[in-house]
This record gives structure tokens, C-alpha cells and sequence, in this order.
């Protein structure tokens, strides 16, 4: 579990017991809030429903969408935990760089990382907006954007390409935007399982630009809910919209960033 300083553990504590939340419940959902700068959080925590979101002062999501109960307890969590950090020192400061038992091996001006980690001969440290990797002694620091990074793992073989977790799945460091530092190598699009199929070069002359598919019934799911409708802005009508267009998502007539990018474009209505 997350280490905290005495107060961040006695307001675990007290959080856990008023709440009947687990202490690791409490600290996964103290950590995502953080990640989301107190503002907002990313979450996948069973004892709340499973996955969800939460935003202050706007819409909370969870798994059981009309559980107004739960939306209401993790509403309430979350600003309190927003509060708490805000307030207190939850988590320990890093020792300074150089000290006997120092880990500080990222750029001093990214300040105190959300978490850190090692595999192999790689590290790294996740920040407000900032993820920093060190390979072979080599730093570098990548612009998260919005992701909510829940881990950072490479690849199997030879290459020394690196994945993170966010709530958009699995992507690769090196799509992220480069802040400073050499970068990483592309991450190879293959099956572990599999070698990589041999690729024809293709002439640039001849090459043809990539189209995106569009399923059917997208865009009529879509014009359900017109704009200039109240009735069919209300939030029970989008909600419902989004519960269909997750079922064509799972059914796989959708992909999973055409059914994110429909989520943002409708909740943005309410």
C-alpha cells in the first residue's frame, strides 16, 4: 500500500471507519484523487461499484449508474479526501536527492511523483501532468495529457518499448508528447505470441491514407438526442444513450476511443 506520513494514515483511518471502506479502498481512491489534482478522479475500485469517474461540482459516475446512494458516498469521499490533501501533508516528501537512501532520480522541479517504480533497468515517477522515465541512466519526461496513469510496465523480448495503464486502456510512453530528454523507441504494434508478419515496402506514390470505419447506427444513436431538445438533454436521456452506445462498444461495432469520444460529446451536454 501507498506509504503516508501519521496524519495521512489517521485520516485513512477515520475516512475507512465512518465510510466502511476498506484502508485500501480508502488509499486507491486518496491516490486517484490526487491524480486528478484534487479536481477530479479516474477510479476502479470494487467496493465503490467498480470503475467510475468523479469531477467536483459535476456529474459522478459509477458502475451501477442509478445507484443515486453510491453516486452520493462517492461524491462525498472524494471531496473529502480533495479537502484532506489540500490541508495536509498525506503523503511523505521524498528524501533529498543524494541522501543515503535516496530514490530521487527525477528532475527536482517535477516536485513529489504520485507514484514510482522499477522493472529491470527502468524506472519511473508519474506527476501532475508529468511522467518521467529513467532507462539506462538516461531521464526522460513526457507530457501525460489527460491520461490517469496507473502503471507503467515493458514490454516482453528484446525491445525496450513501455506501455502505462490509464482509463483509455493500454498506450504506449512513447505517444506521448516529448517534454525532455532522448525518448524512447515506438513501441512495436505485434502479438508477443506471434513474430511480426514480414511488411512490403510500399512506394509513398502508391501508399493510400487510412480511412476510419464508422459503424452503423452510431450516428443514429447520436441524433437521439438533439440539441435543441430539453427533453431529450436531460441526463436520464443521455445516460440511457451512453448505457447504449457502451453495449454496441462491447459488442464491438464501436471501438473503445469512438465510445469515449461519444461519452465526453454527450456529457458535456448536460
Amino acid at each position: 500500500m501507498q506509504q503516508l506520513t501519521q496524519t495521512g494514515q489517521n485520516i485513512v483511518n477515520n475516512i475507512s471507519s465512518r465510510y466502511n471502506l476498506s484502508s485500501d479502498a480508502v488509499v486507491h481512491m486518496l491516490i486517484a484523487v490526487q491524480n486528478g489534482a484534487g479536481s477530479m478522479a479516474q477510479f476502479n475500485c470494487p467496493e465503490l461499484g467498480g470503475s467510475g469517474q468523479w469531477m467536483r461540482g459535476g456529474m459522478t459516475m459509477v458502475g451501477d449508474m442509478f445507484n443515486h446512494g453510491l453516486k452520493m458516498t462517492v461524491d462525498n469521499l472524494c471531496n473529502e479526501l480533495s479537502n484532506a490533501l489540500a490541508n495536509n501533508q498525506i503523503f511523505p516528501p521524498p528524501p533529498p536527492a543524494g541522501s543515503p537512501g535516496s530514490n530521487h532520480w527525477w528532475p527536482a522541479d517535477l516536485g513529489q511523483p504520485f507514484s514510482s517504480g522499477a522493472q529491470n533497468n527502468t524506472r519511473y515517477a508519474v506527476f501532475p501532468g508529468r511522467l518521467a522515465i529513467e532507462m539506462n541512466g538516461a531521464i526522460t519526461v513526457y507530457d501525460t495529457l489527460d491520461n490517469n496513469i496507473s502503471g507503467v510496465s515493458q514490454q516482453q523480448g528484446g525491445d525496450n518499448s513501455l506501455t502505462f495503464s490509464s482509463q483509455y486502456g493500454t498506450i504506449a510512453v512513447s505517444s506521448l508528447p516529448l517534454i525532455s530528454g532522448p525518448g524512447l523507441a515506438p513501441a512495436p504494434n505485434t502479438n508477443f505470441a506471434e513474430p511480426p508478419p514480414p511488411v512490403a515496402e510500399v512506394p509513398a506514390a502508391q501508399s493510400q491514407p487510412q480511412t476510419t470505419y464508422n459503424a452503423p447506427g452510431v450516428d443514429a444513436e447520436m441524433s437521439n438526442v438533439g440539441t435543441n431538445s430539453n427533453t431529450n438533454n436531460s441526463p436520464d436521456a443521455i445516460i440511457g444513450l451512453i448505457e447504449r452506445l457502451a453495449k454496441m462498444r462491447d459488442a464491438g461495432a464501436i471501438t473503445d476511443d469512438e465510445f469515449n469520444a461519444k461519452k465526453v460529446e454527450l456529457l458535456s451536454r448536460i
